[in-house]
């Protein structure tokens, strides 16, 4: 059996400018957080580094959304020396779990576009498995759900410190584990679905009176 390792990236943006047309993208890594799943879906290992941004930096939208401060990244390892840490932490059965896509494609880009170089950490690469995708199968919508509105969704008691990268990761831990316990979900009790052609539709009153995040 593999390990599920469930993956949170937290980024800031990158200047239009000589900056960008160097590194090609317009965000870069600044937190990775991470944690591992034992056999029944628990978390059973954890992982949590700054990483000091090389092109980008760190403006009061981003501590604001973040929590993460310009201080925080002053003294923390380069993309590279967080990569290194994080693939040494990794097990080798690892296979990456995230909420969309989103991490995975920026993962690749620092590596590309940095020219980094770590083969433990890219034979995981196409491993991933998007979470997002998965909720939105459970629920047979084509809605594209918010990590926050499906915890509620999904009766999870969560960890609202939203946008650290680990608690993140715990978070979606939480809602992968359940998806893969549960074939038919437990909803929140007042979460209620009109079936038409095989789409599913929210009960718009219930998620009307939560602010969700991204």
């Amino acid at each position: 059996m593999s390990t599920y390792v469930v993956v949170d990236l937290e980024m800031c943006r990158v200047p239009k400018g000589p900056a960008r047309r160097i590194f090609k993208a317009g965000c870069e890594l600044i937190e990775i957080g991470a944690v591992a799943l034992g056999e029944n879906y628990e978390i059973i290992s954890s992982f949590k580094t700054f990483v000091s941004p090389q092109y980008g930096h760190i403006d009061n939208y981003i501590t604001n959304l973040t929590g993460i401060k310009k201080s925080d990244t002053d003294n923390a390892p380069t993309t590279e020396e967080a990569l290194s840490a994080f693939a040494g932490w990794l097990p080798d059965d690892a296979v990456f779990v995230s909420w969309s896509s989103n991490d995975e494609i920026q993962l690749r880009r620092e590596i590309t576009f940095k020219q980094i170089d770590i083969p433990k950490l890219e034979k995981f690469l196409d491993t991933w498995e998007d979470c997002q995708k998965t909720f939105g199968e459970k629920m047979n919508s084509p809605k594209t759900y918010r990590l926050s509105e499906a915890l509620i969704i999904a009766d999870i008691d969560y960890d609202e410190n939203i946008h650290d990268a680990l608690t993140d990761a715990e978070n979606t831990a939480l809602l992968f584990a359940k998806m893969k316990k549960e074939p038919r979900m437990k909803l929140i009790s007042y979460y209620k679905t009109e079936e038409t052609e095989n789409t599913v539709y929210p009960f718009a009153e219930l998620l009307k009176n939560y602010k969700f995040a991204v």
